[in-house]
């Protein structure tokens, strides 16, 4: 269930604002493309599982108004998050890895 999202953006592709940001990642669950599951939480902790396997990391907002993710023992990430939105209605997040490029795409399960 999709919840704390008053005031989002309904463009497709639209960035989320950094004051925005907690209220779109804690809104619900995501379910990504190859199955996999994330969840975050407003105390910071976030919870990935795929293929049965699951992890723990932190998440925040950095001071430049940037989401970024922990993944013990060392992997840091940073990303800037987008909309995803279907006929006006918020569906999910894209999140673009700032060093790589990548694009990850979670929907509100």
């Amino acid at each position: 269930m999709i919840s704390n999202l008053d005031g989002a953006s309904t463009e497709d592709g639209a960035p989320v604002p950094p004051e925005q940001i907690s209220a779109a990642v804690t809104a619900g669950d995501f379910v990504y493309s190859d199955g996999a599951t994330q969840s975050f939480d407003p105390d910071g902790t976030t919870r990935y599982v795929e293929g049965g396997r699951h992890t723990e990391g932190t998440w925040s907002v950095d001071e430049n108004g940037r989401f970024c993710s922990f993944w013990p023992p060392s992997f840091r990430a940073s990303y800037d998050l987008q909309w995803m939105a279907d006929a006006g209605r918020v569906i999910g997040l894209r999140f673009s890895d700032v060093r790589s490029g990548t694009i990850f795409e979670g929907r509100y399960r």
